[in-house]
């Protein structure tokens, strides 16, 4: 499985991954909703169970993916400051470049 961070999204990521309350949790990406060939992502912290896989990233971020849904192999993480300030989840390789 495969996993990209963008710069921006790894700053603000680092910050909340670096909390000592969050030193024993990754970053857990995952399918709130799918239908027709892609999804809607949401994220987490959290740990890793048997059916996870954890993926290193460029970024020092691992981040936690659920082996058996393949919408989540090759998911892009950004974060974007305009129009609105948030995390913007996608997955090109599955032809997934935003909402619709």
């Amino acid at each position: 499985m495969n996993c990209k961070i963008t710069r921006s999204a790894a700053k603000v990521l680092s910050k909340e991954l670096n909390k000592d309350e969050n030193k024993d949790l990754k970053l857990r990406v995952f399918v709130t909703h799918a239908h027709g060939d892609h999804a809607h992502y949401g994220m987490d912290l959290d740990t890793a169970t048997e059916k996870d896989e954890v993926v290193s990233t460029d970024k020092d971020i691992d981040v936690i993916l659920d082996s058996s849904e393949p919408l989540l192999d090759g998911v892009r993480i950004d974060y974007f400051y305009l129009p609105e300030e948030g995390f913007v989840i996608t997955n090109p390789s599955k032809g997934n470049h935003g909402d619709h």
